[in-house]
């Protein structure tokens, strides 16, 4: 299978929010135009991106939004289920959680972790806190193969380690720290002061 560039892959969430959007309204076909322009991006990318994963457009015609909408789920595999560990009960954890509830099932956070005592046992959004020695036995049964980092950055490496050790297979740190991983573990970091940071170097 050829790679695809991590741009890409990144990009095709962004493409299936549009696309339910336009399902929402009924909307059956669109163009790599109307696509751009209501993106802000070069049509000629979409079509590109979405070419390495088969011909989906009909020239003249345009994208099938029902079609598309199946095959981009596909792609991101979100035509199956993905449930999710997160470690860190703090205020951002509790938004996470909370936020369930605009997820589909088959992508949801179904366990939550912490360490401090006062935490374990409590409730978020029908999630009971565990304590981190049951991390590995609930992400085994579980069968979760994606873990979220909402831990201080001093305790970032240690979640990740026990991530790793657990079978996760891919991460999502929002800890303001670069984790360390074997190199089959795939990693997004969520750094909200990097974001702002890169965003300030375009304001006059």
């Amino acid at each position: 299978m050829k790679k695809i560039s991590e741009a890409v892959v990144r990009r095709l969430p962004i493409y299936l929010r549009f696309l339910n959007e336009l399902h929402v309204r009924n909307i059956q076909t669109v163009s790599s135009r109307d696509f751009g322009e209501k993106l802000g991006m070069n049509p000629a990318q979409i079509r590109k991106d979405l070419n390495y994963f088969g011909e989906f457009g009909k020239k003249g015609i345009g994208y099938d939004v029902p079609y598309l909408i199946e095959k981009i789920q596909q792609i991101l595999k979100l035509d199956q289920t993905n449930h999710v560990a997160l470690v860190g009960a703090g205020n951002l954890g509790h938004a996470l959680c909370n936020y369930n509830i605009y997820l589909k099932s088959n992508m949801k956070i179904t366990a939550v972790f912490d360490d401090f005592p006062e935490k374990i046992g409590s409730q978020i959004n029908n999630l009971i806190v565990q304590p981190m020695n049951e991390l590995t036995e609930t992400v085994q049964s579980q069968k979760i193969r994606i873990g979220i980092i909402t831990v201080p950055a001093i305790e970032a490496q240690n979640v990740a380690d026990a991530f790793v050790k657990a079978g996760i297979e891919a991460i999502l740190n929002f800890a303001p720290k670069i984790i360390k991983v074997p190199p089959e573990i795939k990693v997004h970091h969520a750094d909200f002061t990097t974001e702002l940071h890169s965003l300030a170097y375009y304001l006059d």
